[in-house]
């Protein structure tokens, strides 16, 4: 079942999402806030930027840190046929009878972006690591403190066996960009 807005504002204001906006904010910005059945969360002003070498890899099982710069700003270029990892300005706190799934918003997929969030598991915390990638042959702008992504919210009939947290992921509780981990 999917959860409405009602759930989702009486939920949020038990501490899932912070900050929260319980309404739809539109007006000159990438729309946020409680939609009809999600949310959508805003990204923070805090990118890791690939700095392409000659004979580098990126190599998930060893991943090299120096690959990225860092960026702190309003707005962050993705360079043509590229991507950026940044977070979500909202911490949250998933329930344990919740699933979580993403999808992009449909202002960026139409300018060529694509948002790619892994499911939130039951019982996850902490800010989003959101990886964007740009599949147009133009630069794209993202614009922090607006919206990025609407996230849906899954009810299951029974609370899981094992949560996120009761397998103590190595993605809990994160407060950065997190990189890849094995």
């Amino acid at each position: 079942m999917v959860k409405n807005d009602r759930w989702i504002i009486e939920t949020a204001k038990k501490g899932m999402i912070e900050p929260f906006e319980d309404n739809q904010v539109r007006k000159g910005v990438i729309s946020f806030g409680v939609s009809a059945y999600g949310y959508d969360i805003r990204i923070a002003d805090d990118f890791k930027v690939p700095r392409p070498q000659a004979g580098k890899v990126i190599d998930p099982k060893n991943f090299d840190e120096n690959n990225f710069e860092h960026f702190t700003g309003d707005i962050c270029e993705i360079p043509a046929n590229s991507y950026v990892i940044c977070r979500s300005l909202e911490y949250l706190r998933i329930p344990r009878d919740v699933l979580v799934i993403c999808f992009g918003k449909s202002t960026y997929a139409r300018s060529g972006v694509v948002v790619n969030i892994t499911p939130l598991e039951p019982e996850w915390e902490g800010f989003i690591t959101i990886s964007v990638s740009n599949t147009s042959p133009f630069p794209v702008r993202l614009y922090a403190n607006e919206g990025l992504a609407q996230l849906v919210f899954l009810g299951a009939d029974e609370v899981c066996m094992t949560s996120y947290a009761d397998k103590k992921g190595k993605y809990q509780a994160q407060k950065d960009i997190v990189l890849p981990k094995v």
